[in-house]
């Protein structure tokens, strides 16, 4: 792999992969945590638009452009960046590259297009609320986030996404797609040196003068006092949220255990702790989840289940006691190795999916300044001892330490 900066401020990584399929990002730091006074959910719908036409491109062609190759173009919208990206086959790679740096330096927002895409993203935003397993996790981050800028929703309301005109999105994009905020990253089957050549010649008449480096200031956060909520939504099947404030994505080493723990209690494998209890042993529920997600001012560490209500009390109560036994005593240390190398065999796994490590460099150069090495990440989860993973799991999955909300 090969990474730098351009004279612009623009971050960069090239990595040689697959064999006839390409894929290139450009991940923006950009994300809902930003929209400061904007209406909620600018982000998200700047986004949308910023297909809907360039100062040279309509948004037919721009839509088609990939398309009539085979490929296909994409984005996507979190609490802290916007990612564009593109897969096509090896050889229209500079085509792909070239649309996205249109993109992030010409788009347009037509008033006539901006209004044609609002529609779209409200309805998207309706439909959102049709999906209960979605709809409770992100009411329960804005819940555990109250008063911090991790609480604002990344679609919006229909209400504050009516408010966003076609001039703020001019002006809020003006701000954020910079190349300081930027980073390009490209999995190709070429050679690296090309690739790189390729990426710096595309840039530099894209973004021409610097923009310097621009980093999100850390924001403080004070966890609220945990909450027990129940809201009756008469829905068919009860959805649910457990979890707490976790480890940020710079809180160095203190999250290595955190992953860990998370894969262990609910990864995706069958034999997790919690898919074994409720799923495998008494079929309580379809699927159970423990994730572990990174911001840059906190964390979240949450399991997430739905069933059917005369199981609900089963479950809390099982996981409860799966918890509990969990953080009373450190695991073996034969049983903790096979954790270990479970989870990084899992991420061996997906880092041989061109676009997943695309996306992953993208993420790693806008929040670390660089893509961390994978001997680096297997040594930090190799160095969490038995009694390390106890104490922090008795430290964030303690009962009164974690939050509950579940829609009945």
């Amino acid at each position: 792999m090969r990474e730098g900066i351009t004279g612009s401020g623009l971050r960069y990584a090239v990595a040689t992969g697959g064999r006839n399929v390409a894929w290139c990002a450009l991940t923006v730091r950009c994300g809902t945590a930003d929209e400061g006074s904007y209406p909620a959910g600018i982000t998200h719908f700047m986004e949308h638009t910023l297909f809907r036409g360039t100062k040279r491109r309509s948004s037919t062609y721009i839509s088609s452009r990939l398309d009539k190759l085979g490929g296909e173009l994409n984005a996507f919208t979190t609490k802290e960046e916007i990612v564009l990206h593109a897969t096509v086959l090896k050889n229209d790679l500079p085509k792909a590259v070239q649309l996205l740096l249109e993109l992030a330096s010409e788009a347009s927002f037509p008033d006539d297009e901006v209004e044609t895409e609002r529609g779209v993203v409200i309805d998207e935003i309706i439909s959102y609320k049709d999906n209960p397993f979605e709809d409770v996790y992100d009411n329960f981050e804005e819940m555990l986030f109250a008063g911090h800028r991790l609480a604002r929703p990344i679609l919006g309301t229909v209400a504050s996404v009516k408010k966003i005109k076609a001039s703020d999105l001019r002006e809020y994009y003006a701000g954020m797609f910079v190349p300081g905020r930027m980073a390009l990253t490209i999995v190709a089957p070429e050679p690296e040196p090309a690739l790189e050549a390729m990426a710096l010649k595309l840039t530099e008449p894209v973004f021409s003068s610097a923009s310097g480096e621009i980093f999100r200031p850390a924001m403080h956060f004070t966890a609220p006092e945990p909450f027990q909520r129940r809201v009756d939504k008469r829905n068919h099947e009860v959805n649910a949220v457990i979890g707490t404030p976790a480890p940020s994505l710079y809180d160095g080493d203190a999250r290595y255990p955190v992953f860990l723990l998370a894969n262990i209690l609910g990864g995706p494998a069958s034999n997790s702790i919690l898919g074994r209890v409720l799923r495998e042993k008494h079929g309580w529920v379809y699927g159970v989840e423990c994730s572990y997600t990174q911001y840059s001012d906190s964390g979240i560490l949450a399991v997430s289940f739905g069933c059917d209500r005369p199981n609900l009390e089963k479950c809390l109560d099982a996981i409860r006691r799966s918890l509990d036994r969990f953080c009373a005593a450190p695991m073996a240390e034969s049983a903790l190795k096979a954790a270990v190398r479970q989870l990084l065999g899992q991420m061996a796994v997906s880092s041989e999916s061109g676009e997943a490590r695309c996306l992953s460099m993208g993420k790693s150069l806008v929040a670390y300044g660089k893509v961390t090495p994978s001997e680096e990440t297997r040594g930090k989860l190799e160095a969490v001892t038995p009694e390390r993973l106890r104490f922090v799991a008795g430290t964030l999955l303690a009962p009164e330490a974690l939050s509950s909300l579940i829609f009945l």
